[in-house]
């Protein structure tokens, strides 16, 4: 099973979960505004892709917190807080492959690959 994580209303999160269907693939979705961020997964997820990736420093959302509060995602510990506490920080989807892979963003070509696997 894919597990796909993220915000209902997202467009990103739209496209991937269009794609999936589209493409036959059986996925669960979690959404984050409805049952949070899974603090017990979030430090995978930085570990596989890295809390650079995995913060979406673009958005509204960071561009609204205090310079402190931005300051202190440069730690782990820091990050990691910031995004159970602030869901919409976290770049999406982010996508826990059967395989073991964990993908962040929606690209198609590499979701093909993934797929097929």
């Amino acid at each position: 099973m894919i597990d796909v994580y993220g915000i209902a209303n997202c467009d990103t999160v739209k496209k991937a979960r269009s794609w999936l269907t589209d493409q036959g693939l059986a996925y669960a979705f979690h959404d984050f505004k409805k049952l949070g961020v899974p603090a017990d997964r979030l430090p995978a997820w930085a570990s596989a892709v890295g809390w650079d990736r995995l913060i979406n420093r673009q958005g509204s959302t960071w561009r609204k917190l205090d310079a402190a509060s931005q300051a202190s995602a440069a730690t782990p510990q820091g990050a990691q807080k910031l995004a159970l506490a602030n869901p919409s920080l976290i770049k999406r989807p982010v996508v826990q492959w059967p395989h073991g892979e964990v993908t962040v963003g929606f690209d198609v070509a590499h979701w093909a690959e993934l797929a097929a696997k």
